[in-house]
């Protein structure tokens, strides 16, 4: 049986600074020069995953935003596009300002990505905005009116605020909208104390992406081995002939994998896939 090797990046595959270790992209490398069937499929950004991964020769596409891209790692250019319905965009705008919050808007405007924002009201939009500008973040797009970003390919809203606060929005979120988005919610690891909710099209999840991305590159006879931290995983583990957190995952993540490996901080996935890898070409 053939596999394909999928990983999360954050807390799985990066060590806790968000770097990959020496001998993680030594070995990764080694192995994908090989012929590995490997990608990651991450909530991050083509940007930040170029930034991390590029001098790693991928000869699959990445998923990145949580499904909203397959994108290609070497030239960010995007294969699938799963963006958010315009009046939908309208209406959560909306009901966030309601809730007196701001969200920052990822979207791809034909030509290039961009993170379209305004206000920022908290230290937790403070610090992102921050870590974007010291990463140089391209991206970013500083809009005087939120809503003259709607008519783009909007794939993510990402509000950060206090839990309370955030809780109280993505249940307003979910009563009105639950069948048409995807809500991720989440401590940013980075910044404790600091929540990201996360608002993306009902088809964009890892899970629809590696569906997909099987598809496209025929690798539908290839066996599904997963390895995740976080609950945004749960529904690539759900479509996975295996999935295996990290020992490091949070709470809730236990009842959906099929096995544990080691930390993040020890190179778990890249050793698990080493010595699983071997097995099936031998």
């Amino acid at each position: 049986m053939k596999n394909l090797y999928i990983s999360d990046l954050d807390g799985t595959l990066l060590q806790d600074d968000a770097t990959l270790s020496d001998y993680a992209r030594k070995h990764l490398q080694e192995m994908l020069d090989a012929g590995l069937p490997f990608t990651v499929a991450s909530a991050r950004s083509v940007i930040f995953i170029k930034s991390l991964l590029a001098d790693l020769k991928f000869k699959l596409p990445i998923i990145e935003f949580n499904g909203a891209f397959i994108s290609d790692l070497a030239t960010g250019h995007h294969h699938f596009v799963n963006s958010i319905n315009p009046e939908l965009v309208e209406q959560i705008h909306q009901l966030t300002e309601e809730h007196e919050q701001k969200a920052f808007i990822s979207a791809f405007d034909g030509e290039r990505d961009r993170v379209y924002y305004n206000d920022m009201i908290n230290d937790g939009m403070k610090w992102y905005l921050n870590d974007r500008q010291q990463a140089r973040d391209e991206r970013l797009s500083p809009i005087d009116d939120l809503a003259d970003s709607f008519d783009k390919q909007i794939v993510c809203l990402t509000i950060i605020g206090r839990g309370h606060r955030l809780e109280a929005l993505a249940e307003a979120i979910d009563h009105d909208f639950g069948k048409k988005v995807q809500l991720n919610y989440m401590e940013n690891f980075y910044s404790p104390g600091w929540y990201w909710l996360t608002v993306h099209d009902q088809r964009a999840t890892k899970a629809q992406a590696i569906r997909r991305l099987k598809k496209l590159y025929q690798l539908e006879d290839h066996q599904l081995v997963v390895f995740g931290d976080n609950l945004n995983d749960i529904p690539m583990f759900e479509i996975a002939d295996r999935a295996y957190a990290v020992e490091n995952c949070v709470e809730g993540m236990q009842k959906y994998a099929t096995g544990f490996i080691g930390s993040n901080q020890d190179d778990a996935v890249v050793r698990f896939i080493e010595q699983d890898w071997t097995k099936t070409t031998d």
